[in-house]
């Protein structure tokens, strides 16, 4: 008579399923290999991250680098207000530069930014516009809302406003031209760029 042996999900007739007894130490010990590996990844890549709750920031050895003069020179060749190129510590990387129109109409201008990485690892931007205040201020911070206060830094008066990510950004106005400041810096450091804003000179076009 001939018999024959049914297998059902790891069963087989007259036999019991391999349970974890019957685990070899090959077995037990590729699943430890295998957990020290995932271990060590995680490791590895929680070391490599940081949290701040604060402002963002960045660093300086990796950011790109920006030319200042070369960038407000060129622009102060190409819009119809004085540019000033603030004089600023070397420990202050230039990074960004940037154009773009504000307002609408006859009375449609530009605003000329560059941005740096202060000492402290944040970020300040300054615009440079012949536009109005409240068109310079919705380009720049997506507000055009009523001042919070005011600062003064070395005999001038800056207006202050909300911005984006619970920034705030400085405004006066220069010899006609808007000048805002944003960014995620200490106050120490918005005064020390307007202070060096308030001293530069125009640039020749």
């Amino acid at each position: 008579m001939i018999s024959a042996a049914c297998e059902y999900g790891g069963v087989t007739d007259g036999g019991r399923p391999p349970g974890r007894a019957g685990l070899g130490m090959r077995d037990m010990i590729g699943a430890m290999v295998v957990l020290l590996v995932i271990v060590g990844v995680l490791v590895a890549v929680t070391r490599g991250c940081s949290f701040d709750p604060g402002a963002p920031s960045s660093n300086p050895d990796t950011a790109p680098s920006v030319d200042v003069s070369a960038k407000l020179h060129e622009a102060a060749r190409s819009v119809t207000f004085p540019v000033r190129r603030p004089a600023l510590p070397a420990d202050w990387k230039a990074n960004s530069s940037s154009t773009a129109g504000v307002g609408s109409g006859a009375a449609a201008d530009v605003v000329v930014r560059v941005g740096w990485l202060t000492p402290s690892e944040r970020f300040l931007q300054l615009s440079q516009s012949g536009g109005d205040v409240a068109d310079v201020l919705r380009t720049e911070t997506g507000e055009s809302g009523t001042s919070t206060g005011s600062v003064e830094v070395t005999g001038t008066t800056w207006e202050t406003y909300p911005a984006r990510r619970d920034e705030v950004a400085w405004v006066a106005t220069l010899d006609g031209v808007v000048m805002l400041i944003t960014g995620s810096a200490p106050e120490g450091e918005f005064e020390r760029l307007a202070a060096a804003v308030r001293k530069a000179k125009p640039l020749a076009d």
